[in-house]
């Protein structure tokens, strides 16, 4: 195999010089644009390869934005990650995705090896066990331009796209009350999570618009996840006075609830009625299907991207800390609807 065309082969078939050709292929306004067509001939006539890699070093770009998941296991995440794609891949970016597995060390360990691969920029949804903050607060200070989605923290001055969490919390809780459901429990997130945080408060300022008591009885601190629905169920119909409906503050947990109910021959939703919060695929697919909230995952991403696109190109300290919020829709199955007189 030949050695590769270099840009002093162009320069010198074409008796002009390496920098004239670096200009031109890199498509210079100095450079007229008769003398750029004749230089890409010449490049494509001696089948010239640019360096990606070295012209981006050149550039101080890396053409890589990192996206950091809790988990590619649940459909939620992986429809952002598509939404963020799809505009990345418009705009001659490449998306290097972390898994952090829901550790705060992993996380840790993904935001180093996005600046060890000297990423354009960052985004990130927070891992459920992250209560410290500052790998986040190392990637700014680096100037790397940074973005929290779906679970964010207002409190470190980082621009992030979220969906409504109180506003949706809300709706699902008020939809349970609109079904006849009267004693409505919840399993809720890390409370530490704002997402969690503002998902309680929506479902308790629901039950109090509505005049129900939102009573501490009724939360089960959960973490997220199918066991957390089960154990939920089995510590609430212990209650001298259990509840007739739940909302989870996310569908996995949710789908352990509907589970343990199923197993102790509790009827959904004539007995029990069922809702979550995320829209994930398997929610159609169940029996009873399930009652959630949708968080329009791929606008999410899109919009992620969008707002990383606008922080990595505007100078840092003119774009004012920006938090996009997005409408939760409610998607009402056969879990919760149930006929009242």
């Amino acid at each position: 195999m030949g050695l590769k065309t270099t840009i002093s082969d162009i320069a010198k078939a074409l008796n002009t010089t390496p920098a004239t050709v670096s200009r031109a292929l890199n498509d210079h306004n100095s450079i007229s644009e008769k003398t750029k067509q004749k230089i890409r001939e010449t490049a494509s006539r001696l089948n010239y390869k640019r360096n990606k890699i070295a012209s981006s070093l050149r550039l101080g770009q890396s053409g890589i934005i990192g996206v950091i998941i809790p988990s590619a296991e649940i459909k939620f995440f992986g429809s952002v990650v598509h939404g963020i794609e799809s505009l990345a891949n418009k705009n001659g970016l490449n998306v290097l995705i972390y898994q952090s597995n829901e550790s705060q060390e992993s996380e840790a360990k993904g935001i180093e090896t996005f600046l060890s691969a000297r990423v354009d920029g960052i985004l990130v949804s927070i891992a459920k066990n992250t209560t410290e903050f500052s790998h986040f607060l190392a990637a700014k200070a680096a100037g790397i331009p940074i973005i929290f989605f779906d679970r964010s923290n207002d409190e470190l001055g980082i621009h992030s796209v979220v969906i409504d969490d109180y506003r949706g919390a809300f709706a699902a809780t008020e939809h349970l009350i609109e079904q006849g459901y009267t004693r409505i429990a919840h399993i809720s997130g890390p409370i530490h999570l704002k997402i969690s945080a503002d998902r309680f408060r929506g479902y308790q300022d629901a039950l109090r618009a509505h005049g129900l008591e939102a009573s501490n009885r009724l939360v089960f601190r959960g973490d997220v996840s199918i066991e957390a629905g089960r154990e939920a169920i089995d510590y609430f119909l212990g209650l001298e006075e259990p509840p007739d409906a739940v909302f989870a503050v996310e569908d996995f947990t949710a789908l352990g609830a509907i589970k343990a109910l199923k197993e102790k021959n509790v009827r959904i939703p004539q007995d029990f009625g069922v809702i979550g919060f995320a829209n994930e695929s398997f929610g159609e697919h169940i029996t009873p299907t399930l009652s959630t909230i949708d968080q329009q995952t791929v606008q999410m991403g899109r919009e992620s991207f969008r707002l990383l696109m606008q922080l990595m190109n505007t100078e840092r300290t003119t774009l004012q800390h920006n938090k996009i919020v997005l409408a939760p829709v409610p998607v009402f199955r056969n879990s919760s609807l149930r006929k009242t007189e």
